[in-house]
């Protein structure tokens, strides 16, 4: 944990802070490590803390009413979660998961809230990030109301050029680094629809699909079908 402040400079969250700040930050932060597919926490448990990502990723998901899966987020390194529960005191409302084996810091509400009093920033930045989070849901519920298959598909493919989108000579490159499968989970609908919809787009000129990437070429016509 001796380099914990060092890596804390490259999460934006922590941007800002002097390096005393991050040393006690470090001193009170605990780190732990899941193996792919191991729960980090359920929807429901007693919210504890808020968590940083070292390296990996997670997945945050909620059950339907019919039992299936609903991906809310696919989070990397330096993203934070669970951040709601130092507002509210409540339970996690909502489950986490190791995508793949994953590094985590975990920060105590008590620790954490101490911090947010001392530095006013950090709980701007904390509402800023609650903020981002609500509207993605606001949006992923207006698709899923709103759009058939396709339209919610293109309205996550945007989604993900917004956020991460490469923007190149060729087009705007995706590494999504997201199974067909979180696809569907992520838009209510099947692996095989995911699938046959890709190829669609293909088919149509508007994406590429080189395994994992994807290779946005025609955007307008991606937007035209949301």
């Amino acid at each position: 944990m001796n380099k914990t402040p060092e890596l804390l400079k490259k999460v934006p969250f922590f941007s800002g802070l002097s390096e005393a700040d991050l040393t006690m930050v470090a001193g009170v932060m605990c780190e732990k490590t899941y193996s792919k597919g191991a729960l980090i926490f359920l929807e429901g448990e007693p919210g504890e803390a808020l968590f940083v990502i070292k390296q990996g990723r997670v997945k945050i998901s909620k059950s339907t009413a019919d039992g299936r899966e609903q991906i809310l987020h696919i989070l990397k390194d330096g993203d934070i979660f669970a951040e709601v529960v130092l507002f509210d005191q409540g339970p996690y409302p909502a489950t986490a998961e190791a995508v793949e084996d994953t590094t985590s810091w975990l920060l105590r509400n008590e620790e954490m809230e101490k911090l947010l009093q001392s530095h006013p920033l950090l709980a701007i930045k904390l509402l800023r990030v609650m903020s981002k989070r609500l509207r993605q849901s606001q949006l992923l519920i207006r698709d899923l109301a709103l759009h058939d298959t396709y339209g919610r598909l293109a309205g996550l493919l945007i989604r993900f050029i917004r956020r991460e989108g490469k923007r190149t000579a060729d087009g705007v490159i995706l590494d999504l680094e997201l199974t067909r499968q979180e696809m569907a989970s992520m838009i209510g609908t099947s692996r095989e629809t995911v699938a046959r919809i890709l190829s669609r787009f293909q088919k149509d000129g508007i994406l590429i699909l080189d395994k994992q990437r994807i290779v946005i070429i025609d955007e307008e016509k991606l937007r035209d079908w949301t």
